[in-house]
């Protein structure tokens, strides 16, 4: 991943400032081909590829064959980029308990839960070129025992990472039969439905991943590859939520990803670095959004916050309010590409609303009981050290990320609306914070903005352009890239602390 070919780094190199004029004629006689599909080419390669060139040094990169669209797009924020570059070259390319070419392997499995073949197809090339068996690439029945023991906890970490418990990690015999209960929340869930006591349950028949053997997974490698596993779920986000398009697609379309309606296929993006669609009502929207951020900071500096039993209120109405929270009914399900499907068990299997109705949902994941800070750190620097600080750096540039602006404007505070969008995402996934009033959610995330997070959150391959020009309309493209970073950071944190969380239980 983030492997340019010669003409891709040629056309970046095009877009700055000491490029010739023959490169740049050239690319104004080729057309507008650019790293995104949502975003005015102009604006992604002249800000981004600059950023780039002054913050990590261009011609370094592309040296190394290291830059692609999605770094191009990533570059919009070089501050995040540069934390972001140092943990994915650890995860990748430097020394660590994995093989480079089973990393790739892993990469690709991962993808493929997301059907984007972006990031698939670079992870192929680089899993050949750092010497990997081309047999595996036919499907993953071709692939090790070892690595084929990974694909239930792949599936239950792209889609639904609260039902990952301690048993995934277990050592478990194939089939074996237990006692309704042990499964955690759902066995326990099973036997209030009055089911049999005992029965075999499908999704964990395959043995435990930290058990003794040929086949085992030690932690320390087993952490790496779950970390790489949530790394390439959310940066399928990024892809998905950017439009992201191919490095060597001459005619500029995106990836494969869900069909959109034909008036939407014909929408064009902004062509400005404002966004200026919707006029004055738009305009409208952003000063209305900013008294509302206003008013929140000074309610909080005067401690004027809910009681604790009205926040877990607002929690759980929000977390209601989120199964509303669906793409349109006219987007499609995503075309099932059979060279992804190979590298993918039970693909029926997405997300599901955390809270459905007519369910028993499962219980709500108390952050102050396992915290990235206290808990899900400590337990990587043990078993991973050399991935801990940078992923807490990693999550830290994206959370505190800010140019105080919105829009128009300067000098903002965005730190209320920043919290929000994190604190949403976490909320889709089950997570909720004891000391936050759910109630700001409502008040700052608008409707349109709340469908294309849970969208890329939850099943990015249902993004579409539609979406992305919907909300925010006046709001810069960086703005809404700056978005898809919090997207990004926190899915990931939120997969990363059910599993860390399933470790912790596993091992005491």
């Amino acid at each position: 991943m983030i492997v340019a070919d010669s003409e891709c780094r040629a056309e970046l190199k095009g877009y700055l400032p000491g490029a010739g004029e023959e490169q740049r004629e050239s690319r104004v006689r080729r057309g507008p081909r650019g790293p995104s599909a949502f975003i005015p080419v102009e604006e992604v390669l002249q800000e981004g590829a600059e950023s780039l060139e002054q913050h990590l040094g261009l011609e370094a990169l592309m040296s190394s064959g290291r830059v692609d669209n999605l770094a191009v797009v990533m570059g919009l924020h070089p501050d995040y980029f540069t934390s972001f570059w140092r943990l994915h070259c650890l995860l990748l390319h430097t020394d660590g308990p994995l093989a480079n070419s089973w990393r790739h392997y892993i990469a690709i499995m991962a993808a493929a839960r997301h059907q984007c073949s972006y990031l698939v197809g670079s992870h192929m090339a680089e899993f050949l070129q750092t010497g990997g068996d081309p047999e595996w690439l036919l499907g993953l029945h071709r692939a090790p025992e070892k690595l084929r023991k990974l694909s239930e906890i792949n599936k239950l970490l792209a889609h639904r990472p609260w039902l990952i418990t301690k048993e995934h990690i277990q050592v478990q015999r194939a089939g074996r039969r237990v006692p309704a209960g042990v499964w955690g929340w759902h066995g326990a869930w099973q036997a209030a439905q009055g089911e049999a006591a005992e029965r075999v349950w499908p999704c964990l028949s395959s043995p435990g991943l930290a058990q003794t053997g040929e086949h085992s997974w030690p932690l320390a490698e087993l952490i790496q590859a779950l970390v790489l596993l949530t790394h390439c779920h959310s940066l399928a986000s990024f892809v998905f939520g950017c439009g992201i398009l191919p490095e060597g697609d001459p005619e500029g379309s995106p990836a494969p990803q869900a069909p959109s309606p034909p008036s939407e296929q014909s929408t064009p993006p902004s062509r400005d670095s404002l966004n200026h669609s919707g006029g004055f009502e738009a305009a409208r929207d952003v000063e209305a959004l900013m008294e509302r951020m206003r008013q929140l900071q000074e309610s909080l500096l005067q401690d004027e916050g809910a009681s604790q039993e009205e926040m877990e209120s607002r929690f759980e109405l929000e977390k209601s309010e989120s199964l509303l929270v669906t793409p349109s009914v006219d987007i499609l399900e995503p075309f099932a590409n059979p060279d992804m499907l190979c590298f993918v068990e039970d693909p029926t299997f997405g997300y599901e609303d955390f809270t459905r109705r007519g369910t028993q949902a499962p219980p709500t994941f108390r952050a102050q009981d396992y915290t990235w800070e206290d808990h899900g750190y400590s337990l990587i620097q043990r078993l991973y050290p050399e991935g801990g600080q940078l992923l807490d750096e990693k999550f830290q540039a994206a959370y505190s990320l800010t140019y105080n602006t919105i829009a128009m404007h300067s000098g903002v505070d965005t730190s209320v609306l920043r919290r929000a969008i994190w604190n949403y995402i976490h909320c889709v996934f089950g997570i909720r914070y004891d000391d936050y009033d759910y109630g700001e959610v409502n008040q700052l995330l608008e409707r349109n903005l709340k469908v294309y997070i849970k969208t890329v959150a939850c099943y990015p391959e249902k993004t579409t352009r539609r979406m992305y020009n919907h909300f925010w309309r006046h709001f810069r493209h960086s703005e809404k890239v700056h978005v898809n970073l919090l997207l990004l950071e926190a899915r990931m944190q939120a997969a990363l602390l059910y599993a860390l969380r399933a470790i912790t239980r596993y091992m005491t």
